[in-house]
Order: structure tokens, then C-alpha cells, then sequence
């Protein structure tokens, strides 16, 4: 069946690196369960399945990134996805995913000089005053190179390694071919929903992959910050930018990973944390386009505590309906309302999924518990992030996950916690959310916003009643033709009745063995039939015939007990 699935020979290669790596860290009965032992062992490859005896004392989640790490771009890319999955995974395997880094080797300067040459138009030396050829970092997809201009501004080229798409696009077909395999032979994986997981990740590697996606992206962030000076964007430079190249403003700063130059150089970690988080915050809830990956790393501090934000390859989107649910749940958190946070979670829990009455009945009564066992605590002691990944963890516990917009803003906003509370420890995320969510709510309530909600109500209530006629019309028309047809499926009794297909398929291939058994025995009684090793030839075949297909039915029975 897997070799089916595989389809494309020129992947077969990449597919024996992946398995000898899931081996080597422990996973060999998971290569063996979706099929890759057994396509391989068609190829002639040999699977060394023993464990080194070092990797069997760590535990799943760091093998798991232990494995990522070594595939190689594309898989380091998809544990930092991963990482921001608090709504499928436990927090161990986040801290495991968070520590993928995506450093890389750097290339020799001449390596990647043609295809500079190329997106520049001209010698990179020829607009360039100063170019360093030392990078000052170097990740699986790009690697970055100071340089200055003509004018004297100061600006870092950002540009994408030679030949890296197609090694890409290749991991990305292998990477949905598995995800399918491993949600229809693994069910105790299928709650992981593999193949969404590898679809987000899809859309979110090749537009990381395009440049000019992220000088756009950081560009609209920019507009959004017009009024605050104390948030500083790096200003892109569109006659040098491409899909594989970006050249923006060189950040002059601390990073946010060094908090002790940071307190040499006087700045104020309080209001550095203020800062951020209102910065954040506004970019989620107000303006819903926000950079989803705001760790340390992403974040530099400057002169007059003014904060610098860079690298917006990922970022998430929240339409207006989204930011209001968001509002109403966190505001029902720092309120201690309960129906509020279990009606919101519930909604986004359940969507695109069935959940029965009592499972419902029973998660709202857990999700309310919660909250209220917060009722009475002082805001400033309320820790939000904490609560966040506690409630998601709630709906885990049920099967049920975040849509994907919602899972990539709780990450960061449990990310921009635990930055304010390293820069101040008694930095209070619920007071700084507040003003935010309360001017949210209040919007709704405004006139225009009434009437507006109402105005598109009205249009969506006036389509309806106008598309009635035509849609009763068909109807009628497919009734009168005999063409209407009623489509009910009940799970169970299809399962059921493909049990007895196969029992079916079975009896009548017992029956069709016995008859030959019992034909070649007469047969073989006939004198003067063609003779084969001194047995009739015709008895002899009958013989091996019922041979084989009573093995075959032997081996079938064996398989379908095994995957029940």
C-alpha cells in the first residue's frame, strides 16, 4: 500500500534518510506500523533496527526534536510549527519543540554570489559602499550580511540560500504522503491531526520562503505604528527586494536575549515590558495582524527604552469576528466569568468537529470549574498565560483542537508573558490586556457598529428569502424526475457491513478451496490422465491451487486481527 502512496521514485531516497533516523532515535515501530520498513525492503535498502543504547534514556520529546533537528530545514521548520500547537500537544513537548533552533552553516560568500548578482540586478559591490562577507547569521533557508549604502545608511541583506525550494517542495510531497499513511494506519495518532498540521505548515513554509511576503508583512506592521514612535520596524528597500532577497534597515540594539547589557545601558525593564506587551496587544486586537513569533531573539531594545521588532516570516491574522471572541474570552478570564470563557472555548473547540451532548455538558462543566477556582485572586497575581495553556490543555484532554489562526495567537501571547515576566517579575499581563479588551467590547456596543451588524443580518435574511423560490423550484424539478435522492450513513452499520463483505469473500474462497480439493481428489482417480512426477497433472494442479489460496486466507485472517 505504501509503495503506492509513494508513487514518486525520486523522493525514495530522502524517504530511507527520514527512516533511518526515526530508527536511530527510537522510532523504528513506528516506521514498521506505516509501511516504510517494507517499501524500503522493496527498494534493497538495509534497516538497522537496533537503538544506540545513549538515545534510549531520553525521553519522547527529546528524541523527537533530537530527529527534527537532524532531518535537516524543512523538519526544524515543522517543530517550530508544532511548538506553536498548545491546543494539541502537552507543555513538555512545546519546551522541546521551542528549543528548535534554526541555525545552520554558512555558505562561502562566492557561493552566493551569482544569484545576488542576479536579484540586484548588477555587482552587488557596484551599489554597495561596504559589503561584509561574514555573515552575521546563517539559518537553514537564508543567511544574513551587513553592508552599507551610497548614502551611508547602514542595511542587512537577507538572502535565500541557492537551490533551497526544491529540496523543500520535496520534503513538503513526502511530508503529505506520511501524514496520510499515519493517519489511516496509527488511530492513536489521528488526534494529532497530522495532515492539518502538515497543511498549516505547508502555507506557512512557502510563504516564509518568499521575501518579498515578509517586506510586505513588516511594512503594513510599520503603517500600524505610525503614531508610536517608541516601536521602531527595520524600513524595507523595494528597489532591492525579491522573493529571494531582502534588504532592510540595519537594528542598532540589545538584543532581548541580553538582559544585563540591557541594564548597562540604563534602560527601564519595566517599562520595556509595558511596551512590548502593549505593543503586542495592539497589533492582535486592534489592527488583527500581528507577528506570531516575538521571542527574544526577534526583539531588540534601543536608546530612550524604544523597542525594535524584526523577522516577520511568520505572522497571524485575526478578522474582527475572531478578535471579538478573543476579547469576550479574556476578558471573561480576568472577570472571572465563567459562562463567558466556557461558551467562547467551546465554539472554537467545536468547530469542525461532532461532539455529543454529554461531552459538551461535561467539558463546560470543567472549563467553568476552572475558572471559577480563580474567582477571588488579585489581578495582579493572575498569571494569563499560565491560565490560557490550562484551559487549552482542558479542551486537549477531550480531543478537541484550536483552528489554526487561534492556536498561533495563544502561542504568542504566552510567549509575550513569559518575555515581560523575565523583564520584570512583577509584570501583570491581565492589567495590560484590559484597556485593549474593554475598548473591544465597547466598540460593539457603538451605533455604527450596531447598525452595521444589523445591516448584515438584513442583507443575509433578504438572500435567503430571495434564493428560496429557485432553490424549492430544483427541488420540486429533482422529485418530479425521480432524481431526488435522500443520503443517510451510519458509521457503525458501515463498518458492520464491511465485516461481512470480508467474512462473505471468505467463506466463498473456503468454499471454492474445498471444491478444488475435493475435484483434483477425483481427478486423480482417473487412468490415463497426463501423468506430472507420476501423478496426474491435473490433481497435482488442484492441489497447489487450494494450497495457495487456503495460505492466502490464512494470512488475511491473521492481518485483520492484528489491526483490530
Amino acid at each position: 500500500m505504501l509503495w503506492q502512496a509513494i508513487g514518486a521514485v525520486r523522493d525514495l531516497g530522502r524517504l530511507h534518510e527520514i527512516a533511518g533516523v526515526l530508527i536511530r532515535y527510537g522510532f523504528g515501530d513506528l516506521v514498521r506500523r506505516i509501511g516504510m520498513a517494507r517499501t524500503l525492503e522493496r527498494a534493497g535498502k538495509a534497516l538497522h533496527w537496533r537503538e544506540p543504547e545513549e538515545l534510549a534514556r531520553l525521553e519522547p520529546p527529546a528524541r523527537v526534536r533530537r530527529a527534527l533537528e537532524e532531518l535537516g530545514p524543512s523538519f526544524i521548520k515543522l517543530g517550530q510549527i508544532l511548538a506553536t500547537r498548545v491546543d494539541l500537544f502537552p507543555s513538555e513537548w512545546i519546551a522541546e519543540f521551542s528549543k528548535l533552533q534554526d541555525d545552520a552553516p554558512a555558505l562561502p560568500f562566492a557561493e552566493i554570489h551569482a544569484q545576488l548578482t542576479e536579484d540586484l540586478g548588477e555587482a552587488p559591490e557596484n551599489i554597495f559602499t561596504e559589503l561584509d562577507v561574514r555573515p552575521l547569521a546563517a539559518a537553514s533557508l537564508a543567511q544574513v550580511h551587513r553592508a552599507r549604502l551610497a548614502d551611508g545608511c547602514a542595511v542587512v541583506l537577507k538572502i535565500r540560500r541557492p537551490g533551497i525550494r526544491p529540496t523543500v517542495e520535496a520534503d513538503l510531497r513526502l511530508l503529505a504522503r506520511l501524514a496520510e499513511i499515519v493517519e489511516a494506519e496509527t488511530p492513536d495518532l489521528r488526534r494529532y491531526r497530522p495532515k492539518e498540521v502538515v497543511r498549516q505548515f505547508t502555507l506557512s513554509l512557502r510563504r516564509e520562503l518568499d521575501f518579498a511576503a515578509e517586506c510586505r508583512n513588516a511594512e503594513r506592521v510599520a503603517n500600524q505604528f505610525k503614531a508610536h514612535p517608541e516601536i521602531i520596524v527595520p524600513r524595507i528597500h523595494w528597489q532591492w527586494c525579491g522573493e529571494r532577497l531582502n534588504v532592510q534597515d540595519f537594528v542598532e540594539g540589545i538584543s532581548g536575549r541580553n538582559l544585563t547589557a540591557a541594564d548597562a545601558a540604563g534602560l527601564d525593564r519595566k517599562l520595556l515590558a509595558r511596551r512590548g506587551a502593549q505593543a503586542v496587544l495592539k497589533m492582535m486586537l486592534e489592527d488583527g495582524f500581528f507577528h506570531a513569533d516575538p521571542h527574544p531573539g526577534n526583539v531588540f531594545y534601543l536608546p530612550e527604552n524604544r523597542i525594535a521588532f524584526i523577522d516577520f516570516g511568520m505572522v497571524g491574522r485575526l478578522p474582527e469576528e475572531r478578535r471579538v471572541q478573543v476579547a469576550h474570552l479574556l476578558h471573561g478570564l480576568v472577570t472571572r466569568d465563567t459562562e463567558t470563557v466556557a461558551g467562547v472555548l467551546l465554539d472554537w473547540g467545536s468547530e469542525g468537529e461532532s461532539s455529543s451532548d454529554v461531552e459538551l455538558t461535561r467539558l463546560n462543566s470543567e472549563i467553568g470549574a476552572f475558572v471559577d477556582m480563580y474567582h477571588g485572586v488579585p489581578l495582579h497575581r493572575l498569571d494569563l498565560g499560565v491560565m490560557l495553556s490550562d484551559l487549552v490543555s482542558i479542551l486537549r484532554e477531550h480531543g478537541l483542537s484550536l483552528p489554526p489562526d487561534l492556536a498561533l495567537m495563544l502561542k504568542a501571547f504566552i510567549t509575550l508573558e513569559g518575555m515581560g515576566r523575565q523583564l520584570d517579575p512583577n509584570f501583570d499581563m491581565a492589567a495590560e490586556a484590559t484597556p485593549f479588551l474593554k475598548n473591544i467590547l465597547l466598540a460593539q456596543t457603538t451605533p455604527d457598529a450596531l447598525a452595521r451588524r444589523g445591516w448584515r443580518a438584513l442583507s443575509d435574511a433578504i438572500g435567503l428569502v430571495t434564493s428560496l423560490p429557485k432553490d424549492l423550484r430544483q427541488f420540486l424539478r429533482a422529485a418530479r424526475r425521480g432524481k431526488l435522492q435522500v443520503q443517510v450513513e451510519v458509521l457503525p452499520l458501515k463498518q458492520f457491513g464491511q465485516q461481512i463483505d470480508r467474512a462473505a469473500s471468505r467463506l466463498a474462497l473456503s468454499i471454492a478451496i474445498a471444491a478444488l480439493i475435493v475435484g483434483s481428489a477425483i481427478v486423480m482417480t482417473v487412468e490415463r490422465a497426463p501423468a506430472l512426477a507420476g501423478l496426474p497433472s491435473f490433481g497435482m494442479l488442484g492441489f497447489i491451487a487450494a494450497v495457495i489460496g487456503g495460505l492466502w486466507l490464512l494470512v488475511s485472517i491473521w492481518r485483520s486481527g492484528r489491526s483490530e
